[in-house]
């Protein structure tokens, strides 16, 4: 008795099915990152409970607008990584390629910005440590507001660096004419990314920034 043949699948099936499954794989690569920050998130939650005048000091002593301008900038750079992945299952090149260059330019400002701050906040003495020295009238425990600032707003850095490789690559594939509409996927899915990094500022800002304005 012969071997019952395998089915074969189409191009188009075959490109289905790794769209289904790369979209899955960043998915769940997402949820361990949800994960990951949530921890934070909750010992964020559970310090500024229990010492609440202590996080209203430390958020006076950030810098509002360039945290305000940070985040617009970082809902502009989602839009136009949007209109990216719009634009390239449309065979409009010139406009993917501008959206690509103009996500990567507002990133890389993003990170201009948020260095600024940092340095900012190691003139000031304010990065914990045996230097700390917090304004008048505060007492130690205002480390524990910037332990938690600088971890999570760094870690958060970390991943908008890496957000900015991906993009380059997308730029890279763009500029060979390797991004069409039978091959849009990898702006979906770096995409995808992006818009979780800019999601997770969204959350930051208001944690760091606002309280006690």
């Amino acid at each position: 008795m012969s071997a019952a043949s395998s089915p074969t699948l189409s191009p188009a099936e075959a490109r289905a099915d790794r769209s289904v499954t790369n979209h899955l794989g960043m998915w769940v690569f997402l949820a361990t990152e949800v994960l990951f920050f949530g921890g934070m998130f909750l010992a964020y939650s559970l310090y500024r409970h229990a010492y609440p005048e202590i996080f209203r000091q430390g958020a006076r002593t950030m810098e509002f607008w360039p945290g305000t301008i940070n985040t617009a900038v970082l809902l502009t750079s989602s839009l136009f990584m949007a209109i990216a992945d719009r634009a390239v299952g449309s065979e409009r090149r010139r406009l993917v390629g501008f959206c690509l260059g103009l996500t990567w330019l507002l990133g890389a400002a993003f990170l201009g910005i948020k260095a600024f701050e940092y340095a900012a906040k190691v003139r000031a003495g304010l990065v914990p440590g045996r230097s700390f020295r917090g304004p008048p009238g505060t007492g130690p425990r205002l480390q524990i507001f910037f332990f938690l600032y600088f971890a999570m707003t760094g870690l958060h850095a970390i991943h908008m660096i890496a957000g900015l490789a991906a993009v380059g690559w997308l730029i890279v594939l763009h500029r060979r004419g390797e991004l069409t509409p039978l091959r849009a996927e990898p702006v979906a899915i770096v995409g995808l990314y992006w818009h979780f990094v800019d999601c997770i500022w969204v959350f930051l800002y208001p944690l760091f920034y606002l309280p006690g304005r």
